[in-house]
This record gives structure tokens, C-alpha cells and sequence, in this order.
């Protein structure tokens, strides 16, 4: 691809003990509205139901070369450097990073920045759930011949959307070296990520295992599994107190 296109970074914390809901709302408070004044868009900021000590988040940029710029611009700038010094107690590591972009296929960029669903992370709006997929491949995902992005979009995103769930998200790595090494990033990964939406965690557990028992699951499901070199991580993602794509 040209690089031009723009990039994802999908960012896991692990927080103090009992330390998440503080985060957040220094993140709210602090973090939101001061990095997309330098150009980054935040998609989501998410409390992970499973887990209270992780923190998970979503920010974009046009192109990498706007991502060195809008970092450098935020972390040498003045509310980080404000804040940095309540902020970094309370994380316990923020290395697990992915940097990510649209697969290539379907919908461009990726549909988390599609007007239809730029309304479920508003301020004010009901939160629902965000169901997070992280796929971990035997193959890079982005061949576009027979590459998995390409099956997930043609072959398996019709199965789960058919059951209520749509995909409001879909990613694989960015492959350009990490132009701001000050904030590491997982490197070489063959990763797919994908995310869909539910009312709530019952609403979600029932659409996805009538998903899963479908008739056109099963078709798919040799070919899905033997993909995978391991049983994907799936977060249930509550939206936090911002979260929003202005």
C-alpha cells in the first residue's frame, strides 16, 4: 500500500490494582480532547469486563508521517507533561500495542471511522458492549489474493452480521517500521482484529453462539480454525466516559 493510508494503534493497559476508574477519568479529563488538538482521532476507550486492571484504547492518524508528528507534538507538549507524573504511576505496563491499518478490502478505511456507527461511543448515548477480536495467524492476514482479511470480509463477516452482530472494525498490521520509538510497539505480528457491538453481554453471548451454531459457520469453521495458531483473545469492552470520534 502507499503511505498515505491511514493508521490504528490499539492499545492494551495493565493498570494499578484498583487504580482503572481513576485512569479513566484522568484520561477523560485530560487525554481526549488534547491529543486530537494536535490531529489524532480517538475511536474508543474501553474498561475490560473480564479483567478490571485492563484499559484498552484506540487512537488513529492520517498516515504514519502524521503519527511522528501528532506524537512528538502531544508527549513533549505541555498537558502531558502536566500530567505525566499522575498518569504513569497508576500503569503498571502500556508496551502491548499494536499498529495497525485497514485491511484492503470492503469498506476503507477500516468501518470503525464510518459514519454509521460514529454515534456508539457519543457522550451521552448508551454504552452497550464492544466484543473485541484479536486473531493470532499461522500466515500474514493481508495477502490479497487468499489472505484472511480477504476471507473474513467476503466469507465469515456475512455470517456473523446475519446473526445481529455488525462489524464496526477491522484491522491488520501496519507493517512500516515504528516511527516514534519512544512508545514501543508489537512488532511482526500475524494478528487479525475485528470488533462488533451488542446491547449488553447477555445480548452478545446469545447472538454470537447462534452465530456459531449457523449452518454457515459450520461451512466456514475448518477453514477459520485452521487459520488461527491459537484460540483468538476476545474482550468485552465496555465504552468509557469519552470515547468519542469528533
Amino acid at each position: 500500500m502507499a503511505d498515505d493510508h491511514p493508521v490504528y494503534e490499539l492499545r492494551q493497559y495493565k493498570i494499578v490494582k484498583g487504580e482503572r476508574e481513576r485512569f479513566m477519568r484522568l484520561f477523560d479529563a485530560a487525554f481526549v480532547e488534547s491529543q486530537e488538538a494536535v490531529g489524532m482521532r480517538l475511536y474508543g476507550q474501553f474498561a475490560d469486563l473480564d479483567d478490571p486492571d485492563r484499559f484498552v484504547w484506540i487512537r488513529g492518524f492520517d498516515d504514519m508521517a502524521a503519527r511522528e508528528k501528532t506524537l512528538s507534538e502531544f508527549y513533549f507538549g505541555p498537558v502531558w507533561q502536566a500530567h505525566r507524573d499522575e498518569a504513569n504511576p497508576m500503569l503498571v505496563d502500556n508496551d502491548n500495542v499494536l499498529l495497525m491499518r485497514s485491511p484492503g478490502v470492503g469498506p476503507q478505511p477500516a468501518r470503525i471511522d464510518g459514519a454509521r456507527d460514529a454515534g456508539m461511543f457519543r457522550r451521552g448515548a448508551s454504552p452497550g458492549l464492544v466484543v473485541l477480536h484479536l486473531c493470532t495467524l499461522w500466515k500474514d492476514p493481508a495477502d490479497p489474493e487468499d489472505g484472511f482479511a480477504r476471507f473474513f470480509e467476503h466469507e465469515v463477516a456475512p455470517v456473523i452480521e446475519a446473526a445481529g452482530l455488525p462489524v464496526i472494525g477491522s484491522f491488520v498490521p501496519e507493517r512500516s517500521p515504528n516511527n516514534f520509538p519512544r512508545l514501543p510497539v508489537r512488532e511482526g505480528e500475524k494478528v487479525f482484529v475485528w470488533m462488533t457491538r451488542a446491547a449488553d453481554a447477555d445480548d452478545w453471548a446469545i447472538r454470537w453462539s447462534a452465530c456459531r451454531h449457523s449452518t454457515a459457520w459450520r461451512a466456514l469453521e475448518p477453514r477459520w480454525r485452521d487459520a488461527q495458531e491459537r484460540s483468538p483473545q476476545i474482550l468485552r469492552l465496555r465504552p468509557g466516559i469519552a470515547s468519542v470520534p469528533r
